[in-house]
């Protein structure tokens, strides 16, 4: 009712994505999910997209001028309790990025490093690959990525749960403090692998049919520093992530 909404205290959280024009990833999935996990959502946009579930046919970066104007507005007047960064297609702005949360002390951030559209356009520039894991990576409470960005990442391949573990410390090397490789590219039920940096984790929810998964990531990522925010431990955050993933995909848009 009124009262409780007025009474809820919502923890303040910050997606740097790009903007997603039909609502289905980026900024938008980030907003909507957070609000439906109790958080506050704000913005800092790197980028913004013409696409939709078929495809990007447009990327308009903004300077990294201006995405630092908009995070220091953030952090200046409301300071989150939690960042999750996704699409960056630039060196400069992966730069920008790592400056301004290293200058405000951001905590609990998570890295979805995303780098193709579930649509398989290509979303971040292959010279800023290395970018993002010498200045994101070690900043980063947790990065998210999937088998084709883990990939991507650690020149390899991954076929199974083995492998998956194998680059989650690979990637934990690097610098991450914690890596979850998320494994719907692969057959069977949707198994995704925790390295918290002590030990391993292992998530697996039952697959479900469905034509288009477009913003799985986002939204998995944001539901994660969602949890964090609220001060829930990494292990559990990620489980009720992935259980509130579920019940977003069982009962999608068609």
């Amino acid at each position: 009712d009124e009262k409780k909404l007025t009474n809820r205290s919502l923890a303040p959280v910050l997606s740097i994505a790009g903007s997603d024009s039909s609502g289905g990833a980026g900024i938008q999935a980030d907003l909507k999910t957070m609000l439906a996990n109790d958080c506050y959502g704000m913005s800092a946009i790197t980028a913004l997209t013409a696409q939709n579930t078929m495809g990007v046919t447009g990327i308009m970066d903004v300077t990294p001028e201006f995405l630092r104007k908009q995070i220091d507005a953030v952090f200046l007047d409301i300071p989150p309790k939690a960042v999750k960064i996704g699409m960056v297609s630039d060196k400069a702005l992966i730069n920008t990025i790592a400056e301004a949360l290293e200058d405000w002390h951001a905590e609990n951030i998570v890295v979805d490093p995303v780098m193709v559209a579930t649509s398989g356009s290509r979303l971040l520039k292959e010279d800023a690959i290395s970018c993002l894991t010498e200045m994101l990576l070690p900043l980063a409470t947790l990065i998210t990525p999937n088998i084709p960005e883990a990939e991507t990442l650690l020149s390899c391949h991954i076929e199974n749960v083995t492998d998956m573990k194998a680059a989650a410390l690979s990637l934990f090397a690097h610098g991450a403090g914690a890596v979850l490789i998320k494994g719907g590219h692969l057959t069977g039920d949707a198994t995704d692998v925790l390295f918290d940096g002590k030990e391993f984790s292992i998530f697996t929810h039952e697959r479900l049919d469905r034509k288009s998964t477009h913003g799985t990531g986002c939204t998995l990522s944001s539901a994660i520093a969602s949890n964090l925010a609220k001060g829930y431990d990494l292990d559990t955050s990620v489980e009720m992530a992935k259980t509130y993933l579920s019940g977003a995909l069982a009962s999608m848009l068609d």
